[in-house]
């Protein structure tokens, strides 16, 4: 009777430990990201992204940039959308170091310059928006906890494809201090 009690002891907390430990790893797996980059938000820029875990190796998301504070965040960029395709390289599941490609649909302030001719030769300077398509590359690490904090840190280079006559950046800048969570 002894020898029951005990086996049957042994087969609870041999259960008990596998459960434990699948709740553990099911949080590590999730496939879906949020995240707000944390450096662009101190200095006056809202900067949201989502991002879906394929893979154990690879991952799809979105960022879009909006700046909210002219005074502090002095750039011509009105707004970006930014989709990614990430390969990792780490040991976790989409986690650790990894390589990005990236599209980016830019709006930035376009200026350009006309020479008029007659008495009294002046510039006149227009002002406009310019929307232009940039395709590019970039490289980053990501750190998750078991409780599924993610840490991000990435940075990019890109170059516009249109309209660069109109437009005074012909190459586009994508980095972050990420923080966010893995569900």
């Amino acid at each position: 009777m002894k020898k029951n009690i005990l086996a049957f002891l042994m087969l609870l907390c041999v259960i008990s430990s596998y459960a434990q430990n699948d709740s553990i790893a099911r949080n590590n797996y999730g496939k879906n990201e949020i995240k707000l980059n944390a450096l662009f938000l101190l200095i006056g820029a809202f900067e949201p992204s989502y991002e879906r875990n394929l893979t154990q190796e690879s991952s799809i998301g979105m960022s879009v940039f909006i700046p909210f504070d002219k005074e502090n965040f002095d750039s011509d960029i009105n707004y970006y959308v930014s989709p990614y395709y990430r390969i990792f390289f780490g040991k976790k599941y989409a986690a650790g170091f990894f390589l990005e490609g990236f599209g980016m649909l830019n709006s930035t302030k376009g200026r350009s310059s006309e020479f008029v001719n007659g008495f009294d030769p002046a510039i006149i300077v227009r002002e406009d928006d310019v929307t232009d398509f940039a395709l590019g590359f970039g490289l980053g690490g990501k750190w998750m906890t078991t409780g599924g904090f993610v840490f991000e840190v990435n940075g990019g280079f890109g170059r516009n494809l249109f309209n660069t006559e109109r437009n005074e950046y012909d190459f586009v800048g994508k980095f972050g201090f990420n923080l966010g969570y893995r569900f």
